[in-house]
């Protein structure tokens, strides 16, 4: 089983291995899963931090695999007036929903009553299965433990 315990950088011509994983699953700190080509995968990360897409564990063995975000069931938001993405960002916010914040539209992950809510702030609301990669938020440590 490979084993990670930190982050790291791929190099041009590095060879990795490939793990796809949900956001929830991607938030913790201790997690078993398999690689894309079937090998068994646990990784030990500091509490509190959230993989992200293209992140690159460094197991044990010398081992690199990179982290894909899996396509979840999500709402996306959008409207031609800025100002409503900002009431819908500043109402999803006040109630710390995890969200994917974009040029032209929100994410987050498919929920009837914020569907509700954003749609009577005057959005349109579209239903499909994408990556979710919210904003890890304003006191988030970002990356940690990599090689240099």
């Amino acid at each position: 089983m490979l084993e990670a315990h930190k982050l790291t950088h791929l190099h041009e011509g590095d060879a990795y291995l490939e793990v796809v994983a949900t956001f929830e699953e991607r938030q913790k700190s201790r997690y078993r899963t398999t690689t894309r080509c079937g090998k068994e995968l646990v990784w030990f990360l500091d509490r509190g931090y959230v993989l992200r897409e293209q992140d690159v564990l460094k197991c044990n063995d010398g081992t690199l695999v990179k982290m894909i975000c899996a396509d979840e069931s999500v709402s996306d938001v959008s409207s031609d007036d800025k100002f409503l993405l900002l009431r819908a960002a500043y109402h999803l916010g006040n109630r710390h929903v995890p969200l994917q914040i974009e040029k032209t539209f929100l994410r987050f992950q498919r929920d009837h009553v914020l569907d509700d809510m954003v749609k009577g702030l005057g959005l349109v609301v579209s239903h499909k299965e994408a990556p979710f990669q919210p904003e890890s938020g304003a006191y988030s440590h970002g990356h940690h433990a990599h090689d240099h």
